[in-house]
């Protein structure tokens, strides 16, 4: 009967780890799609509040909130950048259907 010896033996933990790293990150991933579901909602009722398109693009406002996600994003000890990234992608993508929202209620 063959055994299980030293470097097969590390590996077979390597393979266990990663595996249970990857259910971690889809658990925080359904995580993060509810909360983008919650900002949604938020987004939508803005859209029907605001005045025109300038009021939903809101420059200025976007580099608020990057800045803010930015200092969180330090005051957590992780990397600004990706958050800063990360923010400005789900922003535009935001303000698409803001933008959409607005029209429909114009």
């Amino acid at each position: 009967m063959a055994t299980i010896q030293g470097n097969d033996r590390d590996a077979l933990a390597d393979k266990e780890q990663l595996a249970a790293v990857r259910v971690a990150v889809d658990e925080v991933d359904e995580q993060i799609v509810t909360l983008i579901a919650r900002r949604e909602r938020l987004i939508k009722i803005a859209g029907t509040l605001k005045g025109d398109d300038a009021e939903v693009r809101a420059p200025d406002r976007v580099e608020k909130i990057i800045e803010h996600v930015r200092s969180a994003a330090v005051k957590k000890d992780i990397d600004p950048d990706i958050v800063e990234s990360t923010y400005r992608a789900m922003i535009s993508g935001f303000i698409e259907l803001e933008m959409r929202v607005h029209k429909q209620n114009s």
